[in-house]
């Protein structure tokens, strides 16, 4: 293979050992044009990561235009699409979105701030090995790509996806291992700290996941110091670039005229703190207005809004570190006032409206037969179902704003996630609970930690629904500040603090343990011990908001709302599947039109019938007994004669199954002819007394005389 490109550029590749397996990381084989490009290659996956840098800032822009795309290649897997209309890959599945977010998340914090530049990353795998997730590679092969492409981005980063296998902690775990796993974790960092966390978890002690952290960030050394080694060996030159700063004149100007405004005359309870900086905002323009003018004014009113938003971060921090007093005049502990209600919709299955602070979400639980689980096709998953769905949906007007309506984005989508993610571990299972399950959170008013609101909302409608839940989950944002070596952990964060922290992160769980986190960091990467403490203190917050839901409902409603569809279920040998469905589905379609049922049929056999009212059920699941039922030994039968021999009679007594009475089990009494005791047609009961190693069934009037 030539190691000269046709644009005459040595191929270049370094490669060191990763988890057990060799990493590679190779340029300028393809993507001649873009600002770089890397082909990365682990096991039998290749994903192509590709950057390109905007040559000057975005004008007008008052943030970074950075762009983070992860590509699903059905192709890599080896796959067409299963859609019966569309063939080629067009919007991306939630599953990409979600995993664009992923590596989205550890990597914009680590540009500088007023970095006003277009930058766009695109990881597309182009070869699956079906052993294991492409995530983390993609990750790897986003921020190689931007090293490479000499922007000021301050990695290298990686990541890894961890379970534990046997007791031990393991990356690149199958997706077998992963589903007896107790734990799935994805941990990315830089050499030097953490700088993202996702799990989900089956309720894991906090000192597990804060284990598991630190096996995975030693872990991904070696993906890091190969990008490293990389960059030194291709020669990267860095990118001229501009930031976008606040002018220090400016900044100086609105402190100066903020300062006998802030400090303990903000520390008010919302919604009267948001109305007094709103008020303070407009004021501070009209002054500036009277000062330069209005013309002159329009021009820098940008500028002196963004000042004032950046007096009111240090001010946040400075009470937090000085006083240990919050925006709101709150505890660093303290939690915001709660309250909630359940049934609060009248057709709805389950409904729910939970209240903390100013934050405030509906979810509305709508139950269905499992055949209205969603289909998923992806690139990694063939076939499957997503029998449980939550969605979250956030309109402009719950941040008072005005806002076209639209189809959800990745931020509405990862909330969904999250809040679906962490009640999966508590769900029963269909065999349990026979239904297909949509939880809708709709937020009517934010002011930090929606998808906390949207978790503990949803569990309290799943319990007015019916639902039997193994356990109540709860949830809590919580935030830190760092000063110096010194982390202030902080209970359910608002936006304020959200805005002016150094790190936010969710935490859900059981009374017993942990099932899904997010951490999201915008310093540059945390030791574990730091996370190790903010962990601890989230617990004593779920537990308090888990006690407050429990007022509210303590337990599942035993029944099901009476606007819910009746579900029965029924479990038979999958080689009797046939005989319900019948050739070209005449059998199943004859019990439907009949009895106005609704039939599902999974291929283990497990069926469920879905009807307004119990009697149609009832109906429905007589007449499938009695095409699927196993004849059971002891037991008597009602059958008809359908034929007669010298020796006995053959009797029907299942659809398809007959037994013999041998002419000696006809009565107590000596029987000289069949006939004299039995004639075709005739309806008798019998005792099926055996069933011989050919399957013959041996039947008795004799012994129910």
């Amino acid at each position: 293979m030539s190691t000269i490109n046709p644009m005459g550029k040595e191929i270049i590749s370094v490669t060191t050992e990763l988890c057990g397996k060799p990493l590679k990381l190779e340029v300028n084989r393809v993507g001649f044009r873009t600002s770089a490009s890397v082909l990365v290659t682990y096991g039998e996956t290749v994903v192509l990561g590709t950057a390109m840098v905007g040559k000057k800032p975005m004008s007008g822009m008052d943030y970074f235009p950075l762009s983070i795309d992860y590509e699903e290649k059905f192709y890599a897997a080896g796959k067409i699409s299963g859609s019966r209309f569309i063939k080629r890959e067009g919007r991306p599945s939630d599953e990409a979105i979600l995993i664009g977010r992923l590596i989205d998340r550890p990597i914009r914090p680590l540009f500088p701030k007023g970095y006003r530049q277009e930058v766009q990353t695109v990881a597309s795998v182009l070869s699956m090995d079906p052993s294991f997730r492409p995530d983390a590679i993609a990750m790897i092969a986003v921020s190689t790509a931007l090293m490479l492409a000499g922007a000021p981005f301050d990695g290298p980063v990686a990541g890894l996806r961890v379970a534990k296998v046997d007791g031990e902690f393991k990356a690149f775990a199958t997706s077998e291992e992963r589903a007896e796993s107790d734990l799935d974790l994805v941990v990315a960092g830089i050499k030097s700290g953490i700088t993202m966390v996702e799990a989900g978890a089956n309720e894991v002690d906090e000192g597990v996941i804060a284990d598991a952290l630190a096996w995975a960030h030693e872990a991904l050394q070696p993906a890091i110091a190969l990008q490293t080694e990389l960059v030194e060996k291709v020669g990267v030159t860095p990118l001229a670039y501009e930031l976008v700063l606040p002018n220090e004149e400016i900044q100086k100007i609105v402190d100066e005229w903020m300062e006998d405004k802030i400090g303990e005359d903000l520390r008010r309870p919302y919604p009267e703190r948001n109305e007094l900086v709103s008020s303070l905002r407009d004021q501070l323009h009209d002054a500036m207005v009277e000062k330069f003018g209005a013309e002159d004014y329009a021009i820098l009113r940008s500028e002196y809004d963004e000042a004032f938003t950046m007096a009111l971060h240090k001010d946040v921090r400075r009470g937090i570190v000085e006083s240990g007093t919050r925006p709101d005049g709150r505890k660093l502990d303290e939690i915001r006032q709660l309250s909630s209600e359940v049934g609060i919709l009248p057709r709805a299955h389950g409904s729910s409206l939970f209240t903390r602070g100013l934050t405030q979400g509906m979810n509305i639980v709508t139950l269905a037969p499992l055949s209205y689980a969603q289909m998923v096709d992806t690139m990694e998953i063939d076939g499957g179902e997503r029998r449980y769905m939550h969605h979250y949906n956030a309109p402009g007007y719950t941040v008072g704003e005005v806002k076209r309506l639209g189809s959800p984005g990745r931020r509405e989508i990862g909330h969904g996630y999250l809040a679906e993610r962490a009640v999966m571990p508590v769900l029963p299972s269909e065999e349990e609970f026979p239904y297909a399950i949509r939880s809708v959170t709709e937020i009517m008013s934010q002011n930090g930690s929606t998808s906390m609101a949207a978790t503990c909302s949803s569990v309290l409608a799943l319990m007015d629904a019916g639902v039997p839940l193994k356990a109540p989950v709860s949830g809590i944002a919580m935030g830190l500040m760092m000063d110096g070596d010194t982390a202030y952990v902080m209970s359910d964060i608002a936006d304020a603090e959200d805005f002016a922290g150094d790190m936010d992160f969710k935490v859900t769980g059981t009374e017993k343990g942990i099932t899904a986190i997010q951490m999201d960091m915008k310093v540059h990467g945390l030791p574990v011990d730091v996370l190790r403490e903010a962990l601890t203190k989230s617990k004593p917050g779920r537990a308090h908001i888990l006690a407050h839901m429990l007022t509210v409902i303590a337990a599942p409603r035993v029944s099901l709302s009476p606007h819910a569809p009746r579900i029965e279920k029924i479990k038979i040998n999958p080689d009797k599947i046939g005989a319900v469905i019948g050739k070209g589905g005449e059998v199943i379609n004859k019990i439907t039109a009949e009895t106005g049922a609704q039939i599902d049929i999974k291929e283990d056999g497990l069926i469920t019938i879905a009807a307004a009212d119990t009697d149609k059920i009832e109906r429905a699941m007589n007449w499938i007994k009695s095409l699927t039922e196993e004849p059971e030994v002891g037991r008597v039968y009602e059958g008809k004669v359908v034929s007669i021999k010298d020796f006995g009679a053959f009797i029907n007594i299942m659809p398809g199954i007959d037994g013999m009475v041998h002419i000696s089990q006809l009565s107590n009494e000596r029987v000289e002819k069949v006939e004299d005791v039995l004639h075709e047609g005739q309806i008798v009961k019998v005792k099926l007394t055996g069933i011989d190693e050919r399957g013959r069934l041996s039947l008795s009037l004799k012994e129910i005389e």
